[in-house]
């Protein structure tokens, strides 16, 4: 009786560590978070928790601007992501040979740079006497007076390039778990490559898509040191006035609603996703199963 029982508790004891380190690191900075957003006052006066709600419509309706402008840059840095990334995956899965672990390791190597220093870095290549519209006005893209640097395109190009590698890693791990007898029986059945990619391929490799969508646009939507290097007021994101708020105005209810609205906007977004893309895919089990 006192094995069966410890056999069975033992899954929950094991459980314990990492409930223990959300509960503490998670889970109570979030009640706390969510107080703060229903208080009012200012830093020389303190702030009162009167459960004032008005602080979250207020937050909306002063910055929904920055709200869309967020989730727009977003999803436009993963359709991006998706077309430059899904190719790469297909061919360090598939074609890579003997090279792929030194691709992979390509795709991972910026890590091992900070996020601030490999945004830094775009500043330079896109600069105004950079090679990048050096050569983009010598072709005509750019007027002569044109600039790539403090503009839309320069942002988006920078969330793109520093979360490419999050739309990759679970492509290519999709991509590489298909059978190879899945690939073979399409080709019987359908012959051609592309109807082979667009019966197979596609379809089993729907969990890394959608798992690479998400581990892009979640993090994408909340950035803020791409708009703050790389653009300018004109391009603040949500998580700009967030920073501003909590750092620079000292305005903590108001950036602890923000956060709130920021957190809900996103379960939303990820629920409409899961439900399109549809919960097998979600969930990784599509291509087992297949």
């Amino acid at each position: 009786m006192a094995s069966r029982l410890r056999k069975t508790s033992l899954p929950y004891v094991l459980l314990l560590p990492g409930l223990g380190f959300l509960l503490l690191f998670f889970a109570l900075p979030l009640v706390y978070m969510a107080l703060e957003s229903l208080k009012t006052g200012t830093i020389d006066t303190g702030f009162q928790l009167t459960w004032e709600f008005s602080n979250y419509t207020e937050a909306l309706k002063n910055y929904d601007e920055q709200f869309i402008r967020s989730f727009e840059y977003a999803g436009l840095a993963t359709l991006i992501a998706l077309l430059i990334g899904y190719p790469l995956a297909y061919v360090i899965a598939f074609r890579a040979g003997r090279w792929r672990n030194a691709l992979l390791l390509l795709v991972i190597v910026p890590f091992f740079v900070t996020y601030l220093i490999r945004t830094l870095s775009w500043e330079t290549i896109l600069s105004d006497s950079g090679i990048v519209v050096n050569t983009l006005q010598s072709i005509g893209i750019l007027s002569e007076d044109g600039r790539l640097l403090d503009t839309t395109v320069s942002v988006v190009a920078g969330i793109t390039y520093n979360y490419l590698p999050f739309m990759i890693l679970p492509l290519y791990a999709s991509l590489e778990r298909i059978d190879p007898r899945m690939l073979e029986a399409g080709y019987d059945l359908y012959g051609r490559r592309r109807d082979v990619f667009r019966h197979v391929t596609l379809p089993l490799s729907m969990p890394g898509v959608v798992a690479g969508t998400l581990l892009t646009f979640i993090p994408a939507a909340g950035d803020f040191i791409n708009a703050q290097l790389l653009g300018t007021p004109k391009q603040f994101m949500i998580g700009n006035v967030i920073q501003s708020r909590y750092l620079v105005v000292a305005d903590y209810p108001t950036a602890a609603a923000l956060s709130f609205l920021l957190m809900a906007f996103m379960l939303i977004i990820v629920l409409i996703w899961a439900r399109i893309a549809g919960t097998e895919a979600l969930l990784g089990t599509e291509g087992e199963r297949a």
